[in-house]
């Protein structure tokens, strides 16, 4: 009978946290290879072909930014960047190179799988061509296919520029979406994120419970913006 697990690559230089890993996943029914290194972890990439790449950006032999370019030529695998750097910028620089999401260390197991099941879901719905037509999380539902959204069951009225914020945040919900990529999806630039704070807020002081504690709209501080799927 052949072996279903799901092959996760780890790419890693830090002994402990790759053992970390390795536990952590393999207790999850995980199968799991890895490497301390960017050329090795691409030469498994492509030999291994893993269901998802666990990706450091301080690699002893190349910059893991390097490593994600140069897999995203060749495969659409997900990636979720590890990292101990703390700016902003090296964040939003991995998502718009190609990462599904990314995790500050030091993290949690639990946050580390939730993660992982969704940019698992979202490979899959790309691979069947399986279009997230329709979002629900407790109280909330988006219908894009009948431009529907409800709240608890009671519809509500959203202008145009704010049902695509929220439609482009349903596509790709659970996933961090950078302002640079909500912008340009949308509206074909980058530079009014004045704007796009605005139709946040509003779209919270219509959704949320509480919009001064969201809990479907998630900021991802200096970066961007989650829709949460959990």
């Amino acid at each position: 009978m052949a072996d279903k697990k799901q092959l996760i690559l780890v790419i890693e230089d830090e002994t402990s946290i790759r053992r970390f890993l390795k536990a952590s996943l393999s207790n999850e029914s995980f199968k799991v290879v890895e490497t301390d290194k960017g050329e090795e972890g691409l030469a498994l990439a492509a030999s291994h072909h893993p269901q998802l790449i666990l990706l450091d950006l301080g690699l002893p032999d190349m910059d893991g930014l390097e490593v994600l370019k140069r897999l995203r030529k060749v495969s659409p695998v997900p990636v979720i960047i590890l990292t101990a750097r703390g700016k902003d910028g090296d964040k939003i620089a991995g998502l718009d190179a190609g990462a599904d999401d990314y995790l500050t260390k030091p993290f949690s197991v639990g946050e580390l799988l939730a993660r992982i099941r969704v940019a698992l879901r979202h490979a899959q719905k790309a691979k069947t061509g399986d279009a997230p037509a329709l979002f629900e999380s407790k109280g909330l539902k988006v219908d894009l296919a009948k431009r529907l959204v409800l709240v608890k069951n009671k519809p509500v009225h959203l202008t145009p520029n704010e049902y695509d914020v929220l439609a482009l945040l349903v596509r790709y919900a659970g996933k961090v979406v950078t302002q640079k990529q909500i912008l340009t999806e949308i509206w074909g630039a980058s530079n009014d994120s004045q704007n796009l704070r605005t139709y946040i807020h509003q779209l919270r002081e219509k959704i949320e419970p509480d919009p001064n504690r969201p809990q479907y709209l998630i900021t991802e501080q200096g970066i961007g913006y989650r829709l949460k799927d959990e």
